[in-house]
């Protein structure tokens, strides 16, 4: 059976940046290579480390100009093919946050056997889940449950899809596009009131419960586990469960290291307003156990009052750059204590990912399926020559100092792919006073990926439906326009995504994406934005957009 989809017109309004440049904001020359009509004004890395011999088949060229030695973040191209495969970038589509419910159980089954249907008929490669810490080990340490993904596993494969199944070891709920609450397993929450040192904390007292801290990831915090033990146990207990799948169903497992599943800190909370676009964040360094980490590198370093505390002038959440005295343009940010202090926050963040990463290494080596690690695309306050909120996130990127490359590395060191989020945006569709650049952050990322050696693949960070959301990650994903991306997952399977004419144009994204072309015009049936036919169904419903809509 055929399904029609039933199109209708929607628009998505974009951010009006006609507004004066910021005189805080420096102005980039633009010196950047990239491909498209949009080509943003980046400055020319030219740090040691981006001389990095590139792979065969990658070249980097790298301006040679003297005056742009303190200009770091403008990304130049580089030939060859990329993760992409001769320009074709396979797409995944993120299932909703509540798959599996809370309790226990697959939600809403017959809708989404319907909407995998309408997926593998687009042209879809697969989709990804979220395997949520809180549901599987809820009841208890070692009692795991994992019925529910079992059951999304097996229908998955009968649809022809592919799974990228995420360890999600944070809580859901209080960040970005979070559409429901699941918290952290109740024993796990039990200890924490114990000992609220456990989660991070930042300099108000302020504690966040979305994932435990990374201080205390050696230490026998979890009723006589370490942190590390814990999420290799209960990786291996899915290994184990799920061994006949990976490798053929089961293609990828995304290993959360941080809230949002994103290696970083929680340092942007949604949660009762505490952080609002585009504020700077708040470092998150004042659980006990950070504070003795600090303490002993201020020691090791001969500082040792360096060690008593975190920035005591980096401001507050919500706040700008040039409203502080640690991130404004000359602040503590760039004097011995500041690169001091933003190079243990970085370091301990880059060990926690050393440390999850070797835990999963072990656990998934020799089954087939890749290993990718999730990081963070903060683009406002890119323009600025502190990064403020990239900093306060844990990644020590400053126009001085490149935060990206020790990440990439940390992943190619072990095989994993680098998943970058933001892929869609445009500098120009961001508020000019945010001093946002997604898409010369995109292309120092990639270009960190190629000098490492590090698979690149990428998301979206918003829910958009546009095309020239769309064209952006065509653009950004194809090999020719630098490291093509090894796959693309898109946010998010919705009701949204299934009405008419936004399923039209994420059919038409998704062939574009499989055939490495720039655009890809739908068939001449489909030309008059009405009935949009996808001939997938073998068998059950059919059912309109709207239906399907309802459903979800």
């Amino acid at each position: 059976m055929a399904l029609m989809l039933r199109c209708s017109m929607s628009f998505i309004g974009l951010v009006d940046t006609t507004k004066a440049q910021n005189p805080n904001y420096d102005e980039f020359p633009a010196q950047a290579h990239f491909s498209g009509p949009h080509k943003p004004a980046c400055a020319a890395p030219l740090r040691a480390a981006r001389a990095t011999a590139l792979p065969p088949g990658h070249e980097m060229a790298v301006s040679a100009s003297a005056a742009a030695t303190e200009r770091l973040h403008g990304i130049t191209g580089h030939d060859g093919g990329g993760g992409g495969g001769g320009g074709r970038v396979p797409v995944y589509v993120m299932l909703p946050l509540d798959t599996v419910s809370a309790a226990g159980v697959l939600a809403r089954g017959r809708a989404l056997n319907a909407s995998l249907m309408a997926l593998r008929g687009a042209g879809v490669e697969g989709v990804m889940v979220d395997v949520w810490w809180g549901l599987v080990e809820k009841d208890g340490p070692r009692r795991y449950n994992w019925d529910a993904y079992a059951e999304l596993v097996q229908m998955v494969g009968r649809n022809g899809l592919k799974l990228q199944m995420v360890m999600s070891f944070h809580q859901c709920g209080g960040n970005v596009g979070d559409s429901c609450s699941i918290p952290l397993p109740p024993w796990v929450l039990e200890e924490i009131s114990k000992d609220q040192d456990i989660v991070y904390t930042d300099k108000s007292g302020r504690r966040n419960p979305e994932y435990i801290s990374l201080g205390c990831d050696t230490i026998p915090v979890l009723r006589g586990r370490t942190p590390i033990q814990v999420y290799s146990d209960y990786m291996r207990s899915f290994r184990d469960r799920f061994s006949d799948y990976l490798g053929n169903i089961i293609v990828e497992i995304q290993v959360g290291m941080g809230p949002c599943g994103e290696l970083r800190y929680p340092s942007y909370p949604e949660s009762n307003g505490t952080w609002r676009f585009p504020g700077i964040g708040e470092f998150q360094c004042y659980d006990k156990y950070m504070r003795a980490s600090l303490r002993a590198a201020a020691v090791a370093t001969g500082r040792e009052e360096w060690g008593n505390s975190g920035p005591h002038d980096a401001g507050h959440y919500r706040q700008f750059p040039e409203e502080t005295g640690f991130f404004r343009r000359d602040g503590t940010w760039n004097t011995d204590y500041g690169r001091f202090f933003l190079q243990w926050y970085s370091d301990a963040l880059l060990a926690h990912g050393d440390r999850v990463l070797a835990a999963a290494d072990s656990v998934f080596r020799g089954t087939g399926a890749k290993l990718s690690a999730k990081v963070a695309g903060i683009h406002w306050h890119y323009k600025t020559r502190s990064h403020a909120a990239e900093l306060t996130a844990g990644y020590y990127n400053t126009r001085f100092h490149d935060g990206y490359i020790p990440i990439a590395r940390l992943l190619a060191r072990y095989g994993v792919i680098l998943n970058f989020t933001c892929m869609e945006m445009r500098d120009e569709e961001q508020p000019a006073e945010a001093g946002c650049s997604p898409q010369c952050l995109v292309g120092q990322v990639r270009a960190a990926a190629a000098a490492a050696w590090a698979e690149l693949a990428g998301e979206n960070a918003l829910e958009r439906y546009d095309e020239r959301a769309y064209g952006q990650v065509v653009e950004t994903g194809r090999a020719e326009s630098g490291l093509g991306l090894s796959a693309f997952t898109f946010l998010r399977m919705n009701k949204n995504l299934f009405e008419g004419e936004n399923w039209r144009k994420f059919v038409a994204f998704v062939r574009s994406m499989n055939d490495g072309r720039k655009n890809v015009a739908l068939p001449r049936c489909d030309s008059s934005h009405s009935d949009l036919y996808v001939g997938f169904v073998k068998g059950g419903d059919r059912k309109s957009s709207r239906e399907m809509a309802e459903t979800l």
